[in-house]
């Protein structure tokens, strides 16, 4: 399901936000802005299935925003190759999800059906 998350100057660059494209009241995926583009990840850590990622609403990442960290037990994931870096679940990664900045401006999201 493609889903338009709105403009991209509304996500602060080196920011996080949850997306529910399910329409379920609770996050799925997550966004990180990099500049001018965007990467996207299920919001499920490859150590225990089905556990979301932020700490609080749309915190998932560290301090310094460097890296995508896991709440449930600090697994700290590359921004854009999703790489589990540190952690349990070292050399696993997140599930990408395409996402992309058309020409106007939109960020736009692949998101699955599930």
């Amino acid at each position: 399901m493609r889903v338009c998350l709105g403009p991209l100057a509304d996500l602060p660059d080196g920011d996080s936000r949850g997306v529910d494209a399910a329409g379920g009241g609770r996050a799925g995926l997550f966004v990180i802005r990099r500049g001018a583009r965007v990467v996207a990840w299920r919001d499920d850590c490859p150590h225990i299935a089905g556990a979301r990622m932020a700490w609080r609403r749309d915190a998932y990442l560290n301090a310094d925003r460097s890296r995508i960290v896991c709440h449930a037990h600090g697994a700290e994931f590359d921004i854009d190759s999703g790489l589990c870096l540190r952690g349990p679940c070292a050399g696993e990664r997140l599930a990408a999800v395409p996402a992309w900045v058309d020409a106007r401006g939109l960020v736009w999201l692949d998101a699955p059906d599930d």
